[in-house]
C-alpha cells in the first residue's frame, strides 16, 4: 500500500457534509444519572388536519400491505419489505408521539404516498422503485427480528448499464430525532453527500442512534448485503465512511472487518469510550474491572493494527473536538513497536468545526478514487507498477473471536478472551507465521488464489508453513509442508498443544466440548447480534421479590428493544416453545426455574447454581431472595445457540445520552442485588461479574 502524506485543505469557509441538523450532545449536562432526559425526545403536535389525512393514508396502506402478505407469489413476498417500511414508519410516527417538527406532517404524507403507489405497483408485479435512480428507500426483512429495516441509496447515473460499480457505505450522523419518518423522508429526496461520479451511496438506517454498533453493527451489513443483492456492486469495491456519530460508525467497522472495504474514511465521532468521555464529556469515570475489560470490543486504538491492511483517510476539522478520535488513533499507529509503526493520513482543515470543509471533501474524493483504481484495475499492471505490501504479508488483530477473520485467516482459538490476540503473517515463498495469545486458527486459500499473486511457493508440489519460535527463529518442529487440496485450493488448520503447533487433520470429528468460538463467545450483549427469541415467565416463581425485578426487566427490554434497536422483540412462553426455536433462536429466558420450565430444564447444566434458597458461583453464595443471575452460556439444548438469563442488550438509558458509552455494560455473568432498585445505568447493584473461561468454566468472580 502505497503512504500518503495529509495534506491541509487551503480553505477557510466550512460545509456541512451529511449532518443532520437534530444532533444533540449536551456534555456534562448528561452526566446525571438521576435525570437522564428521554431518548428519543417527546415530539410536537402536527396540523390536525394531516393528522386525519395520514391516519387514512395508513388505513389504506396497511389494507394493502395485508393483501400482499397474502400472497404466494415468492417476487411479492421478496419485495415486500420495501413497501412495509413505509406503513410501518407512519404506524410507529402516530402512535408513538414520533414528528418533531411541524412540517413532519407533510412529510410523512409524502412517504405514504410512496408506500402506497409501491404497494399498488407490487400488486401487479412490478417495483419499478429498484430501477429508479437519485434518491431512493430500499427495505429488508432483518434476520434479528424479522422487522422490515429501511435504507437509503443515491446513485446518480444509468443502473441499466452499470456493472461492477464502486458503492461507498455513509453512516449517518447522530440524530435523536431521526426515526423512521425522518429516515425515509430524507433518504428519498435528499442526495446528501452527494457520491463522487459512478458511485453508488449506501446510508444505512442502524437501528436508529447507536454508532452502528450492535444491533446497529447488524443492520449495517445486512444493508451492504442487500444492496449487492440488488445492486451491480462489486463487493471488492466498497468503502466505509461517515462524519460524526457515522465517523465512529466507520472507525470501529474499519478495524473489526479491515478485509471486507477497499478504503475506510471515518471522519470526526470518537474512536474510544473511555479518552472520549473524559474530553468531550467532562465525565468522572469509574469503571468495574470487567467494563474497562468491555470497552476493548469496540476501543479502536487497540485493533489499529488491522488498518495496515486498509488503506484509511481520516478527516477532521482543525477546531472540532472530535478531532480527538483521529489523534487517538494516530498516536495509537505511530507508536506500535518497530517496523509495525506506521503513519495514519489524517486530513486537517483548517479553522474548521464540526463540518467537511468543500476542499478537504475534494481532497478526500480524489484520494479514494485513487486507492479504487490501484486497487481494483488492470491487475497484473496494477502490481507491477503498485505492489501492495499486503497481498504478501499483514498483521491481524483481535480480542474476541467474534471478530476473528482477514483475507486468508481466521482465528478459532484464543488462549484468553479480551487480551490482544495477534497473527503477524508473511507470504514470500512460504507461509511465516507468529503468533500471541491465539490458540487455534485457519489458513485458506482459494484456487484462484493460487494461481493468482499471492507471493507463495509451490515448491515440491506443497506449501511451506514455518512458525516463530519467539526467538525470532524458524526450526524445523515449527515448520510444516502441506499440498493443495484434490480441486486446487489450499488450507490448513493449526491448533497450539503442550508449547508447539501441530496440523489438524481435516477429517478430526468436530469435538463436543465446549469451547468460545466465534459467534459463541459472549459477552450478553452478543446474543443479541443473531436471531433471538425472548421466553417470559407463565407462573409465580420462589420469591415475590425476584418476580417483581424479572416482570420489570423483561417489559423493559421488549420495550427498549422496540424504542432503542427500533424493532420487535420476538416473545413466547415455553409451552408455546417449538423445536425450531431452539434451532434456530438464541433463547432469552426470563424468571426462574420455577417461573419457566425452560430455565428448569437448564438450570443444572449451567455452572451458576440457582437454588431456592441460594445462588452458587464458585465458592461465592448469595442470598436467593434478593438476588438474582444474569448470564449468557451455550444453550444445554442446542449448544450451537445462546441462553441467556433475565437480560437484554446490557447499556441503559444513561447511555443512550452519548454514543461512546453505548457498548457492552456487563461481562458473562454477574449477579444482582435486588435490595438496590434498577436505575438508568444498572439493573441492580452488581454483586459480582466477570467472564467465564476458554471452555465456558467458572473463573474467580471479581
Amino acid at each position: 500500500m502505497r503512504t500518503f502524506r495529509a495534506v491541509a485543505a487551503a480553505v477557510m469557509v466550512a460545509a456541512t457534509f451529511g449532518l443532520s441538523s437534530a444532533i444533540r450532545a449536551d456534555g456534562p449536562a448528561d452526566n446525571q444519572v438521576a435525570t437522564v432526559r428521554q431518548i428519543p425526545p417527546p415530539g410536537v403536535p402536527i396540523e390536525q388536519t394531516d393528522r386525519d389525512a395520514l391516519t387514512e393514508q395508513l388505513k389504506t396502506l396497511k389494507q394493502k400491505v395485508d393483501e400482499l402478505r397474502g400472497s404466494k407469489n415468492p417476487t411479492v413476498q421478496k419485495y415486500l419489505p420495501d413497501v412495509e417500511i413505509f406503513s410501518r414508519a407512519i404506524e410507529l410516527a402516530l402512535n408513538e408521539d414520533g414528528f418533531f417538527d411541524p412540517k413532519d406532517g407533510q412529510r410523512a404524507q409524502a412517504v405514504a404516498k410512496e408506500g402506497i403507489a409501491r404497494a399498488e405497483n407490487l400488486a401487479q408485479g412490478l417495483m419499478p422503485w429498484t430501477k429508479q435512480t437519485g434518491s431512493v428507500v430500499r427495505g429488508f426483512r432483518s434476520k434479528l427480528d424479522g422487522t422490515p429495516q429501511p435504507y437509503g441509496i443515491v446513485y446518480q447515473g444509468d443502473l441499466t448499464a452499470a456493472q461492477g460499480i464502486r458503492a461507498d457505505i455513509w453512516c449517518r450522523g447522530r440524530s435523536e430525532k431521526g426515526l423512521e419518518v425522518q429516515f425515509l423522508a430524507t433518504r428519498m429526496t435528499s442526495p446528501d453527500p452527494v457520491p463522487a461520479p459512478g458511485v453508488l451511496m449506501i446510508h444505512p438506517f442502524g437501528r436508529y442512534c447507536n454508532a452502528n454498533k450492535l444491533a446497529g453493527e447488524v443492520d449495517t451489513l445486512e444493508a451492504l448485503e442487500h444492496a449487492l443483492s440488488e445492486y451491480p456492486i462489486d463487493p471488492q469495491r466498497v468503502a466505509i465512511r461517515g462524519f460524526s456519530m457515522g465517523g465512529a460508525a466507520a472507525w470501529h467497522l474499519a478495524v473489526h472487518y479491515p478485509d471486507k472495504w477497499f478504503a475506510a474514511n471515518p471522519g470526526a465521532g470518537f474512536s474510544e469510550t473511555p479518552d472520549f468521555l473524559k474530553v468531550f464529556q467532562k465525565e468522572e469515570l469509574k469503571p468495574y474491572p470487567f467494563e474497562q475489560t468491555l470497552w476493548q470490543m469496540y476501543d479502536c486504538p487497540v485493533w489499529v493494527r488491522n488498518l495496515r491492511m486498509l488503506p484509511t483517510i481520516a478527516y477532521s476539522g482543525e477546531i472540532d473536538s472530535q478531532k480527538q478520535a483521529a489523534d487517538i488513533m494516530a498516536a495509537a499507529s505511530w507508536n506500535l513497536p518497530g517496523p509495525e509503526r506506521f503513519e495514519l493520513t489524517h486530513i486537517i482543515a483548517p479553522k474548521t468545526a464540526h463540518s467537511i470543509a468543500p476542499a478537504a471533501r475534494a481532497e478526500i474524493e480524489k484520494r479514494l478514487a485513487k486507492l479504487d483504481q490501484l486497487t481494483h484495475f488492470g491487475k497484473e499492471s496494477r502490481l507491477d507498477e503498485y505492489p501492495n505490501p499486503f497481498a504478501i504479508d499483514f498483521t491481524f488483530t483481535t480480542t474476541t473471536l467474534k471478530y476473528n477473520t482477514a483475507h486468508c485467516l481466521t482465528v478459532l482459538g484464543l488462549q484468553e478472551h479480551w487480551k490482544p490476540a495477534i497473527v503477524r503473517l508473511s507470504r514470500t515463498g512460504s507461509f511465516e507465521i507468529e503468533t500471541e495469545n491465539v490458540s487455534e486458527f485457519s489458513l485458506d486459500l482459494a484456487a484462484s488464489d493460487l494461481n493468482d499473486y499471492s507471493g507463495l511457493s509451490l515448491e515440491d508440489g506443497a506449501i511451506t508453513v514455518r512458525f516463530d519460535d519467539r526467538n525470532g527463529d524458524f526450526h524445523p518442529s515449527g515448520e510444516f509442508s502441506i499440498p493443495p487440496r484434490s480441486d486446487y485450493s489450499w488450507g490448513a488448520r493449526f491448533r497450539f498443544t503442550d508449547g508447539k503447533w501441530e496440523l489438524v487433520s481435516p477429517i478430526e470429528p468436530p469435538s463436543k466440548d465446549l469451547i468460545k468460538k466465534h459467534n459463541l463467545q459472549g459477552p450478553i450483549d452478543d446474543a443479541f447480534m443473531s436471531p433471538f427469541l425472548f421466553v417470559k415467565p407463565t407462573a409465580a416463581g420462589r420469591h415475590p421479590e425476584v418476580d417483581k425485578w424479572v416482570d420489570a426487566e423483561f417489559n423493559r427490554a421488549v420495550r427498549e428493544w422496540h424504542l432503542q434497536m427500533r424493532g420487535e422483540a420476538r416473545v413466547k412462553t415455553s409451552e408455546d416453545l417449538q423445536p425450531a426455536d431452539i434451532e434456530n433462536y438464541h433463547l432469552v429466558l426470563w424468571g426462574d426455574a420455577q417461573s419457566n420450565p425452560t430455565i428448569a430444564k437448564v438450570a443444572g447444566s449451567l455452572p451458576i447454581q440457582w437454588g431456592a434458597e441460594q445462588i452458587t458461583v464458585g465458592e461465592q453464595k448469595f442470598d436467593a431472595k434478593t438476588h438474582a443471575p444474569v448470564l449468557i452460556y451455550p444453550n444445554p439444548l442446542n449448544p450451537e445457540k445462546y441462553v441467556v438469563l433475565n437480560s437484554s442488550f446490557t447499556y441503559r438509558e444513561y447511555d443512550y445520552l452519548n454514543n461512546a458509552r453505548q457498548v457492552p455494560q456487563l461481562p458473562d455473568w454477574a449477579i444482582i442485588d435486588l435490595t438496590t432498585p434498577p436505575d438508568a445505568r444498572w439493573p441492580g447493584k452488581i454483586a459480582a461479574g466477570n467472564f467465564f473461561g476458554e471452555k465456558w468454566e467458572l473463573k474467580t468472580a471479581k
